[in-house]
C-alpha cells in the first residue's frame, strides 16, 4: 500500500471518529436538556402555596398564601426596586418582581419594612430560593425548620420552607419576633443570624447597609415623580 492510500484511509477513519463524536455529544445534549426539564418540573411549587403574580398582594388564610392580583399605584416603584435587585444579584427580572411584591405584602401583614425583608433575603441567600447552609438553614431567608416546626405546620409541613413565598412570610415573622424580644432592630438581626455575641454586629450592619441602598433606589425614583407632579 503506497503513502497516498495510507493517507486516504487515515483521513477516512478520522472522519468516522468525528461523526461518532458528533452524535455522541448530540445525545448528551438531549439528555442534559431532558434532565433540566425534569428538574424544573420538580421545582414547581405545590398547590397548597402558590406563587403570587408580579406585584399582586398576597391574601392569607388558614390554608396558606392565596395569590390575588390587584393594580396598585406603587407598581412602578416596585419595578424600580426589582430592576435594582435583578442587576445587583443577577436574577431574572420576572422572578424579582414577584419577590418584591411578596415582600411588600408580607411587610404590611407582619409590620416590617419590606425593604428590610428584601435586604435580609439579599444577605442570607442572595435570592437563591433553594439555598441551604451547613446548619440546616433553608430558602430565601434561611429559616431553620427544626426550630420553627410550629410555624411550618400551618403551611403544610417542613417541605413548605423551600417555597419562596412561604419562606419570606416565615422569615419575616421570625425576625419580627426577635426584634420585639431583643428590643432593637440591630439586636434582633444579630439574634436572627445566630450572632448575638458578635460585638461588632457585622451581620446587622450588612443588612442595614443593603436596606439603605434599596431606600436610595426608591428615593431616586420618587424625586422625579414628585417634580413632575408639582
Amino acid at each position: 500500500m503506497n503513502t497516498a492510500d495510507l493517507k486516504q484511509r487515515f483521513q477516512g477513519r478520522l472522519g468516522e471518529v468525528a461523526v461518532a463524536f458528533h452524535h455522541g455529544f448530540a445525545l448528551f445534549g438531549v439528555a442534559a436538556v431532558l434532565f433540566l426539564l425534569v428538574q424544573g418540573t420538580a421545582l414547581v411549587p405545590s398547590k397548597e402555596v402558590s406563587l403570587s403574580p408580579a406585584f399582586g398582594p398576597i391574601r392569607f388564610d388558614q390554608n396558606g398564601l392565596l395569590a390575588e392580583r390587584t393594580d396598585s399605584v406603587d407598581n412602578e416603584r416596585y419595578r424600580v426596586i426589582a430592576n435594582y435587585l435583578s442587576r445587583r444579584y443577577r436574577i431574572a427580572p420576572d422572578a424579582t418582581e414577584q419577590l418584591v411584591g411578596a415582600a411588600y405584602d408580607v411587610g404590611q401583614q407582619v409590620g416590617l419594612d419590606p425593604l428590610l425583608i428584601l435586604a435580609v433575603v439579599a444577605i442570607e441567600s442572595r435570592f437563591n430560593p433553594i439555598a441551604e447552609s451547613g446548619m440546616g438553614a433553608k430558602g430565601l431567608m434561611q429559616v431553620i425548620p427544626k426550630y420553627h416546626q410550629d410555624k411550618l405546620i400551618e403551611h403544610g409541613g417542613e417541605e413548605a420552607v423551600l417555597d419562596p413565598m412561604t419562606n419570606i412570610l416565615l422569615g419575616a415573622r421570625i425576625l419580627k419576633e426577635y426584634i420585639r424580644r431583643m428590643g432593637s432592630l440591630e439586636a434582633g438581626l444579630q439574634f436572627y443570624n445566630g450572632a448575638l455575641s458578635d460585638p461588632t454586629s457585622q451581620y446587622a450592619q450588612k443588612v442595614i447597609a443593603e436596606q439603605e441602598r434599596l431606600r436610595q433606589a426608591v428615593r431616586r425614583f420618587d424625586r422625579p415623580a414628585a417634580r413632575s407632579a408639582a
